[in-house]
C-alpha cells in the first residue's frame, strides 16, 4: 500500500505505522510518500524532527479525534443496496435541514435513521446535513472541522455515514451534505505545518482564509467535494458561506467545482447538485458556465427569510431594518433577490445585483423561514415558535411551501417544536471557549440584542436544551401544525403552479394600513391569500385581481370560507385557492 502526504513545508516525513516508523521519499511537488508491502491500520506523520505524529490532512477516519492517529479507511467495502437509485434533481424539491448531535436524543448517524420514515411521511425529497467533519470536542455546530475527509466519530464515522446515506436512498430520500472550504476551525487545525494551506493576508470573520492560489489546496477541496458525491453516494453539497472564499485565478473554484461535479454525474448517471450559501445576492452563482457564471445548481437566498421574518414579528432591528414594510416581501416574491443593487442600510453599502426572472428557474433559489443560522445566530436561539401563535406560523409555512423557491425546513418547524436551537462549542481549550463567547457577545451589539440574556456556548447545557423533543409532534397544536405540512407537501406535487419554475409569472398584491394587512400572491392560476393582521378580511374580485368563484386547495383556519364575493380570511390565517 502506498502512503501519501502533501507537506512541501518539511524537510523530512517519517511514516508511523503501527508503532513502526518508515521513512517517505519526497517529489519536486512537495509530496512525500512510502510504499509498504503490507496495510496498517492506525498511522500518523513525523514532521522534521518532531516525535509527536499528525493525522494524515486527508484522513477518512479519525476514531480517537483530530490530535490522534489516523485509521485506514476503506470506502469501497462498503456493500451498498443503493443500486436503483437514480437521484433527485433540485427542481420541485423540498430540502430538510438538520444536525445531527440535536435530531436525536443519542445525536447519531444510526439514531437519525430511525427518524427517517418520519421525513417521508412528512414529504421532504432531501435530507441536508450540517457539516460532519472531524471537530475538537464532544459537541460542535460543525463549522469548527479541521479534518474535511473524516465523519467525525461522535456521529458514527464513516461506515455509519454510510449506512445512513443507504438508507436515506432505500426510502427516496437524497442527500445534501454541508461542507465548509472558506476557513478552518481553531482547535486541531495541523494543515499549516504540512504546507500554505492557509492565506493570511486574505482573513475572514472566522480567521485566515484558505489559500486558493496553491493548485495543490484547490486540489484538496476539489477531491473532498467528489469524495463524497462518489464514495459516500451523497446527491449534492451545501457550500458554506462561498463570498468568504478569495479566488483571483482565472477559472474561480466554484466553476472548476461545478465542471467537475457535472463530469462525475455524467459518469455515476445520477443527478449531482451544487448549492451555495451566498451572502452577495449576485447571480452569478447560478448563471451557466456558457453565460460566464459559476453553473451551480442553486444558490440560497436570505431576503425571502428576512422578509417572511418581518412581516410576522415585526423586528427591524440590524439587518431586518429595510424588510419593514410588505413592499419587501412583494419584491422578493416577484425578483428573488430584495437587494439586487439597492441601499443597505445594515451594509452601509449598494449591495446585490438583479435577477433575470425572464431566464431563471426560480427553484435555483433556496430559501426558508428558519434556518441554522438564523435561530441559531439569535441572541437565545429562540425559533419562531417562541413568539408567533398557530396561526402565524401556518402563515411562514404556507409562504415557504407554495412560494416560488425550493423550500428547506429546519429539523423541528414542522411541529413548531418548543426547543430552542443555540450556539454550542465544546472546545477544550479553556481560552478559546472564552473568546468565542465574547465574540459572540459583540456580533449581537450591533443586531441590538441584549448580551446578558446569551447562553454560554460552552455550558453544556446549552447544547443539551437545544435537542429536539420529539414526543411534542403528536401533541396538540404541534400535531396541527405538523399536518399542515404533510398537506402543503402533497399540495405541491399535486398543483403544478406551485412547482413552476417561471418567475416571471408570479405577482402579488398587498395592503398594509390601520384597517387591514393582507397579502396575495398570485402563481398562474393558483392564489395564496394572507391575512398578517388580527380582523377578518374578505379578498373578492372588486378589489383585488384575485378571480371569482374560487376553489379552495387549502386552508390554514376552519374558519376561511370562499363565496361567491371572495375569500373571507379570519385574522392570520392563509388560503390556497384556484380559479
Amino acid at each position: 500500500m502506498n502512503y501519501e502526504v502533501w507537506a512541501p513545508l518539511a524537510a523530512r516525513v517519517t511514516l508511523l505505522l503501527d508503532g513502526t516508523k518508515h521513512p517517505m521519499s519526497v517529489s519536486a511537488d512537495g509530496w512525500w510518500s512510502a510504499e509498504l508491502g503490507v496495510v496498517g491500520a492506525d498511522y500518523g506523520f513525523l514532521l522534521d524532527d518532531d516525535e509527536t505524529p499528525l493525522p494524515d490532512p486527508r484522513s477518512r477516519w479519525q476514531p480517537a479525534g483530530v490530535h490522534s492517529l489516523s485509521r485506514v479507511f476503506d470506502a469501497s467495502a462498503f456493500v451498498w443496496t443503493d443500486d436503483a437509485w437514480t437521484g433527485r434533481p433540485l427542481a420541485g424539491g423540498i430540502i430538510y435541514e438538520l444536525h445531527l448531535g440535536t435530531f436525536t436524543s443519542a445525536g447519531t448517524l444510526d439514531s437519525a435513521i430511525e427518524k427517517l420514515d418520519h421525513l417521508v411521511e412528512l414529504g421532504v425529497d432531501f435530507v441536508e446535513l450540517l457539516p460532519v467533519n472531524g471537530f475538537n470536542g464532544t459537541h460542535n455546530w460543525g463549522y469548527d472541522g479541521v479534518l474535511w475527509y473524516a465523519v467525525d466519530e461522535s456521529y458514527g464515522g464513516p461506515q455509519a455515514y454510510q449506512r445512513f446515506v443507504d438508507e436515506c436512498h432505500a426510502r427516496g430520500l437524497a442527500v445534501i451534505q454541508d461542507v465548509v472550504y472558506n476557513h478552518l476551525g481553531p482547535s486541531g487545525n495541523y494543515l499549516p505545518r504540512f504546507g500554505p494551506y492557509l492565506h493570511e493576508a486574505s482573513a475572514n470573520t472566522w480567521g485566515a482564509s484558505v489559500n486558493l492560489d496553491s493548485p495543490e489546496v484547490r486540489r484538496f477541496i476539489l477531491d473532498n467535494a467528489t469524495m463524497w458525491m462518489r464514495d459516500y453516494h451523497v446527491d449534492g453539497l451545501r457550500l458554506d458561506a462561498v463570498h468568504a472564499l478569495v479566488d483571483t485565478s482565472p477559472k474561480h473554484i466554484l466553476k472548476e467545482m461545478a465542471e467537475e461535479t457535472d463530469a462525475l454525474s455524467a459518469h455515476l448517471g445520477r443527478p449531482l447538485s451544487l448549492i451555495a450559501e451566498s451572502d452577495l445576492n449576485d447571480p452569478v452563482m447560478i448563471l451557466p458556465r456558457e453565460a460566464r457564471g459559476h453553473g451551480l445548481a442553486g444558490q440560497w437566498s436570505d431576503d425571502f427569510h428576512h422578509a417572511v421574518h418581518v412581516a410576522l414579528t415585526g423586528e427591524t432591528t440590524g439587518y431586518y431594518a429595510d424588510f419593514e414594510h410588505l413592499d419587501a416581501l412583494k419584491k422578493v416574491l416577484e425578483k428573488g433577490f430584495f437587494h439586487d443593487g439597492t441601499y443597505s442600510s445594515f451594509r452601509e453599502r449598494i449591495h446585490g445585483k438583479p435577477l433575470d426572472i425572464e431566464a431563471t428557474n426560480s427553484w435555483r433559489l433556496v430559501v426558508a423561514n428558519q434556518n441554522h443560522d438564523q435561530v441559531g445566530n439569535r441572541a437565545i436561539g429562540d425559533r419562531l415558535t417562541a413568539t408567533l401563535d398557530y396561526g402565524q406560523l401556518a402563515i411562514a409555512a404556507v409562504l415557504t411551501l407554495a412560494g416560488p423557491f425550493t423550500p428547506m425546513l429546519f429539523m423541528g418547524e414542522e411541529w413548531g417544536a418548543s426547543t430552542p436551537w443555540q450556539f454550542f462549542t465544546s472546545h477544550p481549550e479553556p481560552e478559546l471557549g472564552k473568546a468565542t463567547a465574547e465574540g459572540r457577545i459583540r456580533e449581537f451589539e450591533k443586531m441590538g440584542w441584549d448580551p446578558a440574556v446569551v447562553p454560554d456556548p460552552q455550558e453544556p447545557a446549552t447544547f443539551t436544551n437545544s435537542k429536539l423533543d420529539w414526543d411534542e409532534a403528536s401533541q396538540g397544536v404541534h400535531s396541527r401544525l405538523l399536518t399542515l405540512y404533510q398537506d402543503l407537501a402533497r399540495l405541491r406535487r399535486a398543483v403544478p403552479d406551485l412547482t413552476d419554475p417561471r418567475l416571471f409569472r408570479t405577482s402579488c398584491e398587498y395592503r398594509e394600513d390601520e384597517a387591514a394587512r393582507w397579502f396575495l400572491l398570485h402563481r398562474g392560476s393558483t392564489s395564496i391569500a394572507i391575512n398578517f393582521g388580527s380582523e377578518p378580511v374578505t379578498l373578492g374580485s372588486s378589489r383585488t385581481s384575485l378571480p371569482p368563484d374560487c376553489m379552495l386547495l387549502l386552508a390554514t383556519d376552519v374558519a376561511v370560507a370562499v363565496s361567491s364575493v371572495g375569500v373571507t380570511l379570519p385574522g392570520r390565517s392563509a388560503a390556497i385557492v384556484t380559479a
